[in-house]
């Protein structure tokens, strides 16, 4: 999973990178706010591409005595900085440039060599797109691409993907607007361009926030992998009811597993021991995300009243 999050990030970040270049180029030498703000959102993407990178890299640090379960969740923190940074920096810098130039009658120079620079970053990041949509069409199978970004796990691949679509959308907006100003000749248009690219950033940031917001509190594996783990105990004679499993996803690659159940009476402890070791060890066959399972042996009754209530709990 990591390594396709690399190369849709590294290909993201080398055509942003060329792209912020040729746009703040061309925008210092044509005037134009569209353009400027297209330069800003390429050079927060490029940003953005090193944060990912540096979270993938944090979250394979191995575990600690302060951080017992690893620092998987670097992964979802650092994506959530890139979505915080995509609306103050990207969002919120086009909107400004282009309200500024909402009064302004300076009119726009070479206006044809703007157009070779969006034309240019059109095929850059139609590429750095096509990389990243091919990336995470493998990693989402048959799910539909709302569904993969609603139950995906790692973030990297969807806030690359959300970027360069909203980039291209930029872009086409941005040609947008120098069609009408040559139309028109107002440049309220490339004005309007300029917000406009700045309300797609802004939203695009809202929609990666509350996407890896969810991440980084704590989400769960999916109801399927749920099912088959809950499968694993109901099918062993020596469970006799299982009060509970709870899942957490500790990062992309990490599972963590907690169940609740009531073994029959009839079995020692030494019994139970050993068949917490065997349920172990079928719990994480179902996925090889599950890297820790812990078993709490607890009598149903004794599950669902209040915990001041409950009796000492025989945990293994």
């Amino acid at each position: 999973m990591a390594g396709s999050s690399k190369k849709a990030i590294y290909a993201a970040l080398v055509g942003n990178s060329l792209i912020a270049v040729t746009k703040f180029s061309a925008a210092a030498y044509t005037g134009s706010a569209a353009m400027l703000s297209e330069g800003i959102h390429s050079l927060v993407d490029t940003g953005n591409q090193i944060l990912l990178l540096f979270g993938l890299k944090q979250s394979i640090k191995p575990a600690s005595h302060e951080f017992p379960f690893g620092h998987g969740k670097e992964v979802y923190f650092w994506c959530f900085i890139v979505a915080m940074l995509i609306f103050a920096l990207g969002g919120s810098a086009s909107i400004y440039q282009g309200v500024m130039h909402l009064s302004s009658t300076e009119p726009i120079t070479n206006i044809f060599l703007n157009y070779i620079v969006l034309g240019l970053a059109l095929i850059f990041e139609g590429g750095a797109l096509y990389v990243a949509l091919k990336e995470f069409n493998k990693s989402r199978g048959d799910q539909t691409i709302l569904e993969a970004v609603s139950t995906g796990k790692d973030p990297t691949l969807f806030v690359v993907v959300f970027e360069d679509s909203a980039a291209a959308l930029g872009l086409l907006i941005a040609v947008f607007g120098l069609v009408m100003y040559q139309i028109t000749g107002n440049t309220v248009f490339d004005a309007i361009a300029s917000i406009s690219i700045g309300v797609v950033l802004i939203l695009t940031a809202i929609w990666l926030a509350y996407e890896s917001k969810g991440l980084l509190i704590g989400e769960s594996t999916t109801l399927t992998i749920r099912q088959l783990i809950k499968n694993v105990f109901l099918n062993d004679l020596r469970v006799a009811a299982v009060n509970e499993v709870a899942t957490l996803h500790m990062g992309p690659d990490f599972v963590l597993v907690t169940a609740s159940i009531q073994f029959a009476r009839v079995q020692t402890t030494d019994e139970v021991e050993s068949a917490v070791t065997e349920l172990t060890r079928k719990v994480k066959q179902v996925d090889p995300r599950i890297k820790r399972v812990f078993v709490e042996a607890e009598r149903t009754a004794d599950h669902y009243l209040p915990p001041s209530l409950r009796e000492e709990d025989f945990s293994i």
